[in-house]
């Protein structure tokens, strides 16, 4: 297996009929979605840089565009939608859940919230005039 190939032919297949077609588009066709689509898969497993894309899967730019068109257009919702559904439909989907209640407590510095510092309290001031 090729360090940049990341679907089988049998995977690819479950996601081609979902792809969208660049007919009606203005510009120019799109390129081998299959290109494309493992490009996007290659840079979230490996967690790098949109620019450190390998050149296997073309421009980085192109890559890039097509996933935010494919998020913006509800593509990939179809793709997670369908692939799911058939998981599911073999079996392949356990569906039980588990609940975590641990609670996270954050320190009081880790607020956005601004002091003032330097001066009298605003409850400090508040006496001095009434007394």
């Amino acid at each position: 297996m090729s360090r940049t190939r990341v679907l089988s032919d049998a995977e690819w297949a479950l996601i081609v009929p979902l792809m969208p077609s660049s007919d009606g588009r203005r510009g120019r066709r799109f390129r081998d979605h299959r290109l494309v689509v493992e490009g996007i898969i290659y840079r979230y497993r490996t967690g790098i840089a949109w620019r450190d894309l390998p050149r296997e899967f073309g421009p980085w730019q192109t890559v890039w565009k097509r996933h935010r068109l494919f998020a913006g257009d509800g593509t990939w919702d179809k793709v997670l939608t369908a692939l799911l559904g058939r998981a599911d439909a073999v079996g392949e989907i356990d569906w039980d859940v588990a609940v975590d209640s641990t609670i996270a407590r954050a320190h009081q510095h880790a607020t956005n919230t601004t002091r003032r510092a330097g001066g009298p309290s605003e409850l400090h001031e508040a006496v001095s005039r009434a007394g």
